[in-house]
């Protein structure tokens, strides 16, 4: 029993402290690595960066699989309203230590995803009326030479405006699109940060050239204001009865 106590205790910690290590380790004292952290963004070319070593819009799905680990689900996407999406969806990885979850887009023409709709092997709906559709394996293994166009990280830590600005600088500019949601927009890096005070944080990374894919559907719903099915950063997660895709 008391073995127990100590393991929610311990957990309890984990997540207590689970915020300090994005403040507390400073990079010029080498206390960090020199890259794989979700704020360590590296310009390698015009339009083009590396985050957690993949490159959006150059590396495959394969390159993110060995990046992220191997417990993946990889689905079509389909939200009310909204083009289908592939994704591959990590419950639970690292980036460098800190922990958390994380979704990559990968870059497919609408045909082509139609077609491997047509052979897909079961179709499910989420917690919402977004729908969940599993891969064909031949399709599957087409799917993981094929580039991401983005990746999405959701942190364990719940983060606060002082941490995003900290560890990332002010952003070019900021978006509310709800009033408990706050879009932090850097397209010099091809991030963006949505601040959700009922929810959890997510960073979603773009190479810089097409930070329009991004930005364009926030401005659309400050607009707009109107709520969606789903609330923003929703995303591929696995459900009880989906068995998930361990990638080869």
């Amino acid at each position: 029993m008391f073995k127990w106590i100590a393991y929610g205790i311990a957990a309890i910690a984990v997540v207590l402290l689970a915020p300090l290590l994005w403040i507390a380790l400073d990079e010029s004292a080498g206390q960090l690595p020199d890259s794989g952290l979700p704020w360590q963004i590296e310009q390698i070319a015009p339009g083009q960066t590396r985050v957690f070593s993949l490159q959006p819009g150059v590396s495959t799905l394969q390159e993110a699989i060995d990046q992220f680990g191997r417990d993946v689900e990889v689905a079509i996407v389909v939200a009310p309203g909204k083009p289908a999406s592939l994704e591959a969806y990590f419950e639970d990885t690292r980036a460098g230590f800190i922990t958390g979850r994380a979704t990559v887009t990968v870059d497919i023409g609408q045909d082509a995803l139609q077609a491997m709709r047509a052979r897909a092997l079961k179709e499910a709906y989420m917690e919402s009326t977004t729908r969940k559709i599993t891969l064909h394996p031949d399709d599957l293994a087409t799917a993981r030479a094929l580039p991401i166009v983005a990746i999405g990280f959701m942190p364990t830590a719940d983060l606060d405006e002082a941490i995003i600005l900290q560890r990332f600088g002010e952003p070019a500019s900021t978006i509310s699109s709800h009033a408990h949601l706050t879009h932090y927009l850097y397209p010099e890096k091809g991030l963006h940060i949505a601040l959700d005070l009922r929810g959890k944080e997510l960073l979603q990374y773009v190479a810089p050239r097409d930070f329009a894919r991004l930005q364009q559907p926030l401005e659309l719903e400050a607009a707009t204001h109107t709520d969606t099915d789903t609330e923003p950063g929703e995303t591929l997660e696995p459900d009880d009865d989906a068995a998930k895709v361990q990638a080869e």
